[in-house]
């Protein structure tokens, strides 16, 4: 514990997102979401499963909040189902999904836990998608409508607000490379579904700050860019990757411009509307990525490779790198003297965690989260302003692609039985939270 130097007042938190836990997407009026689409084509998800009843926390959520004030933490970031408040996009409103959501923010209120909503975790409602998505610049405006409605219900009692979780992953892996839902592969023909979310994020920022909301922030997905080899094509292959990966949503965010290179394929007059005040800069941070110039012929000009070098590696494979953490941070901090403080809105692994005799002694992530952490307070140490570190995830949870293949939380949750047994690594982090306010 000692190796870990966090400041006085940081906060500690975890994550979870509403297609990966609520189940219930059939009840109480909730519209179908591109991903109730996507699962249902065969094929699409490693295992077969979808988001159907997950963990159930829609109708669990009092005992998944009990087991969060155990835990110790002091703030929960959740997202809200767009297709459950609105379940064509635009129009009607459901109460029931705002009820329910109202229920939700009360029981963490009572619990001392304050709550970070995020609108949009990749639950697009199948009727946008059915005009365009986001590709269609309107769904940005509808979704700014949406945050309206969420904000002049919940603004009074939620704490902290992202827009949209990781627009880059839901721009390339949704639209460009067809791995996520809706699953379409448009290539370099998806960049209009980028500037969208970008959008998307700042009208939705402005819809919040005139409701009232207290801290508005991100949440983007971000990760080191490591060029396979020194050679000019692995570095300049690398170069663009990280223009598209990580820049193109940083900059218009944070400076209010596009990365050069890209400026003319997007409309300059938005980037007023997208660049926005904010409170936070979330980083969700997994894994540095190795980019080499792609073979002749191929569709796109890099080829994502697997990280070299001799790294612990998580049950997703996925290599363990905290000190690409510290020096992502470091890296951001020097690129953009305007920051704001910057939280981890995401950060964990994945193991198989079995049970045994009742248990899961899961000391890979003991591991992955005690390394993380002594990056973040590292990264402090070199002048970063980092506040908060919210692990992903409180639960095993339904993992998008890879089904329920991939465990990633605190929590081990049985899906046959819907019983929730904290893992070692939930004690661990408990015991942290409690050292560090001793």
């Amino acid at each position: 514990m000692a190796e870990i130097s966090l400041p006085t007042g940081f906060r500690f938190g975890a994550s979870t997102a509403a297609y990966q836990i609520e189940g219930a997407v059939a009840e109480d009026g909730r519209g179908v979401s591109i991903w109730d689409t996507f699962t249902a084509e065969p094929g699409r998800i490693k295992d077969g499963s979808s988001g159907a009843v997950a963990c159930d926390h829609y109708h669990r959520y009092v005992e998944d909040i009990a087991l969060m004030k155990r835990l110790g933490i002091d703030s929960y970031r959740f997202s809200l189902a767009w297709p459950r408040i609105q379940p064509a996009g635009s129009g009607a409103v459901e109460q029931r999904g705002l009820d329910f959501y109202d229920r939700l923010v009360d029981e963490l209120v009572t619990a001392g836990i304050a709550p970070m909503a995020t609108l949009y975790h990749w639950d697009l409602p199948q009727a946008l998608e059915d005009v365009g998505g986001w590709l269609n610049r309107e769904t940005a405006e509808r979704f700014a409508e949406y945050a309206r409605i969420v904000v002049e219900r919940l603004g009074d009692r939620v704490e902290s607000w992202v827009p949209v979780n990781e627009p880059n992953v839901a721009a390339f892996l949704g639209y460009a490379l067809g791995m996520n839902a809706p699953g379409r592969r448009l290539g370099f023909d998806a960049l209009p579904a980028a500037h969208h979310l970008n959008l998307a994020h700042g009208l939705a920022a402005q819809a919040l700050r005139a409701g009232g909301a207290r801290a508005i922030g991100c949440a983007t997905n971000h990760a080191p860019i490591v060029p396979s080899s020194p050679q000019s094509a692995d570095a300049e292959a690398a170069g663009f990757f990280d223009l598209i990966w990580n820049r193109l949503f940083a900059e218009p965010m944070l400076d209010g411009r596009y990365p050069e290179a890209l400026a003319d394929a997007f409309p300059a007059e938005d980037l007023p509307l997208i660049h926005q005040p904010l409170d936070f800069y979330g980083v969700n941070y997994y894994m540095p990525m190795q980019i080499g110039a792609a073979p002749e012929g191929a569709d796109l000009p890099f080829e994502i490779q697997e990280l070299a070098g001799d790294f612990a590696r998580t049950g997703h494979g996925w290599p363990v790198v905290p000190s690409g953490l510290r020096a992502f941070l470091v890296d951001l901090a020097g690129r953009h003297p305007s920051l704001p403080p910057i939280r981890i809105t995401e950060n964990g692994c994945s193991y198989p965690d079995e049970v045994v005799d009742g248990s899961i002694d899961d000391q890979g992530r003991i591991a992955y989260l005690q390394g993380h952490l002594r990056a973040v307070g590292e990264a402090i140490e070199a002048g970063v302003d980092v506040e908060g570190y919210y692990c992903w995830s409180l639960l095993d949870n339904f993992e998008w692609d890879e089904g329920y293949t991939q465990r990633f939380g605190l929590v081990h949750v049985d899906y046959e039985t819907q019983v929730r047994t904290p893992k070692a690594s939930f004690g661990w982090y408990a015991d942290l939270i409690r050292r560090h306010r001793a």
